[in-house]
């Protein structure tokens, strides 16, 4: 199954698209569906069902039927034209939004490159940061930056979407409470880290609004891709149209999505919603730093981690980080070769103030 959200108000309108990602049916259209046993019948669908994707995912086990009872229909052929460009962010909004570090191999090389070493316990224990969640941008939105002197980036990840998860709950017990998966562009402002670390509270300034795949969709949809909590497929981004990254997302990744689930519901519950992220995806090359596509490498999933390894091997960076008029665009396709998310598609642009 496969949804997405068309601009509409803060928390878009829900819309249910087929897996070619070309038609798309309003999730309200479903038909009415009579869940329970005949002395307490529930009605869902209809013009009461879910309007929006916050609202399925708050009662996911009655909405799904609906939604499913829509994906028939429009894999059928009924619908209108899907428009990528017309898609919020599946959550325009989250109660949630938590970012791991789950391929370790990204980080070691950071920290290599400005001479820290790195605790053993990273490789234990997962990183994880608190995003701002209020004010996610659309996959096809500019990318509004104020100052190039930033360090403007990318970071192309995979993220999965939560039901009501317990506090304390097993890694193993917490892929059963993934509902959706995404991509996103986890923008990070590179110049601005050093300084927000030094205060040792974290991360604030230098992360701005996140942007999704036009469309979430169900670990089911991804067939033998999905399995054992990580999707076993390359993650694709190009930079201003020319090919910057193509690592697996199934490879060197020390911490699956249970595992990161599990991390973010230690000491708290996590409501339905919640978004949870995997760092930037990083493969190593025959155990060492990885190369650039051009020099029959995978590459990269961020601009920091092609600077880290010029670093480590020329003594100072050569890539220059995003400037305004800069694209990027992030996408995963299926072994056929078909997009399942459809794609990230953003362009840097001067932001003038209010």
């Amino acid at each position: 199954m496969k949804l997405a959200s068309l601009k509409s108000g803060r928390d878009g309108r829900l819309v249910v698209v087929s897996k070619d990602l070309q038609r798309y049916l309003f999730a309200a259209e479903a038909a009415p569906t009579v869940v329970g046993g005949p002395t307490a019948p529930t009605v869902v669908g209809g013009p009461s069902g879910p309007n929006t994707l916050q609202a399925a995912l708050d009662d996911w086990s009655n909405a799904r039927p609906a939604l499913e009872e829509l994906t028939a229909r429009v894999e059928a052929g009924e619908g209108k034209a899907f428009d990528q460009a017309n898609c919020a962010s599946p959550l325009p909004r989250a109660y949630q939004w938590a970012d791991g570090s789950a391929y370790v191999n990204h980080v070691e090389l950071v920290r290599k490159a400005r001479g820290a070493e790195m605790p053993a316990t990273f490789w234990t224990d997962p990183l994880m940061y608190q995003g701002g969640s209020d004010s996610f941008i659309g996959p096809r939105d500019s990318i509004p930056m104020a100052d190039e002197a930033w360090g403007i980036d990318f970071e192309a990840e995979i993220v999965v979407v939560t039901d009501d998860v317990p506090m304390g709950v097993s890694a193993e017990a917490a892929l059963d409470h993934i509902r959706l998966i995404m991509l996103v562009n986890d923008v990070s402002l590179r110049n601005l880290i050093p300084g927000e670390l030094a205060k040792g509270f974290g991360f604030f300034q230098s992360k701005p609004s996140s942007a999704f795949s036009p469309v979430a969709v169900t670990p089911d949809e991804l067939g033998d891709a999905w399995r054992d909590g990580k999707l076993h497929l390359p993650l694709l981004s190009a930079l201003n149209d020319e090919p910057f990254g193509k690592p697996d997302a199934g490879i060197d990744m020390t911490f699956h999505f249970g595992q990161l689930v599990a991390h973010a519901a230690k000491s708290r519950p996590l409501g339905a919603g919640c978004i949870i992220g995997s760092g930037t995806i990083s493969n190593k090359l025959n155990d060492g730093p990885g190369k650039p596509i051009a020099d029959g490498g995978v590459g990269y999933s961020c601009i920091a981690e092609i600077r880290t390894i010029e670093t480590i091997n020329n003594g100072k960076p050569s890539t220059s980080f995003m400037q305004f008029g800069d694209r990027i665009r992030i996408e995963m396709n299926d072994a056929s070769g078909a997009s399942i998310f459809g794609a990230i598609d953003q362009v840097v642009e001067k932001y003038e103030g209010p």
